[in-house]
């Protein structure tokens, strides 16, 4: 036998040392909380879909995505895990709570593309026109769908419309 033929093992330390080791157990471990979750959630049949139906199917299907991400990384060597950054958890975290604080007062119209501005702060590769046009047409396009189409009460701009 030729020394060439011979894989090197990879340890079990190694393999949790990988980006797609921890993301599918991250992934699965979110599937498995929303799956019991919605535990209590009347399931009903194909026929007459309860309300448990589709957030329990999802979190099986994000389980089973997270289990197959885990071992695809198990099977071939991926990217080592680099150092955690808070930067962008907190600043995604950060337009999601100024949204829902400002989206009554303000309206739509400035929540949307304000809560925008903050998440590409997340990014240092952030392309300044190109999120600004996306926080303009994303605002346009929810303003369409949530307060037209669905008719749903979200205020647009209630400093300038009213409500």
């Amino acid at each position: 036998m030729d020394n060439k033929d011979i894989r090197p093992r990879r340890s079990l330390v190694g393999i949790f040392k990988q980006q797609d080791t921890i993301g599918g157990l991250v992934v699965f471990a979110v599937g498995v909380f929303a799956f019991w979750q919605s535990a209590n959630l009347p399931i009903g049949t194909l026929g007459g879909m309860g309300a448990g139906m589709l957030p329990r199917s999802l979190a099986v299907l994000l389980g089973l995505l997270g289990l197959l991400l885990t071992l695809s990384a198990v099977l071939k060597h991926g990217p080592a895990l680099e150092r955690l950054s808070i930067r962008g958890p907190v600043l995604i975290l950060g337009a999601v709570v100024v949204f829902g604080l400002s989206v009554r007062p303000l309206g739509l119209a400035v929540a949307g593309p304000l809560a925008i501005m903050i998440g590409a702060f997340a990014s240092e590769d952030v392309r300044w026109i190109e999120a600004v046009v996306f926080g303009l047409l994303i605002t346009a396009f929810c303003a369409g769908l949530f307060k037209f189409a669905l008719g749903l009460p979200i205020p647009l701009a209630p400093w300038l419309l009213g409500y």
